[in-house]
């Protein structure tokens, strides 16, 4: 996988927690790919480094699918704490 050479964009808050929680879980972009077809999210692999990279805006309706995708809640996903 080619790494990163630009800095992070300014499109949404939630790109590096996709990546952090997915590379935490063992899942490739490919993996996690076909799990988002499977919640009903169909992305391109290009749209899906965008997003991960910040700059891609993301709908309301993809951050439920991808919360789901990763099997965490949607507050976890966009960074609430849990005491």
């Amino acid at each position: 996988m080619k790494h990163r050479k630009e800095p992070p964009g300014d499109k949404n808050i939630i790109g590096s927690r996709v990546i952090a929680i997915r590379r935490a879980k063992g899942m490739k972009q490919k993996e996690f790919l076909a799990r988002l077809q499977t919640f009903g999210l169909d992305i391109s692999p290009t749209s899906l480094s965008r997003l991960e990279g910040q700059y891609r805006l993301v709908q309301d309706y993809e951050i439920v699918i991808i919360a789901k995708a990763l099997e965490i809640s949607v507050g976890e996903l966009l960074g609430e704490e849990y005491e």
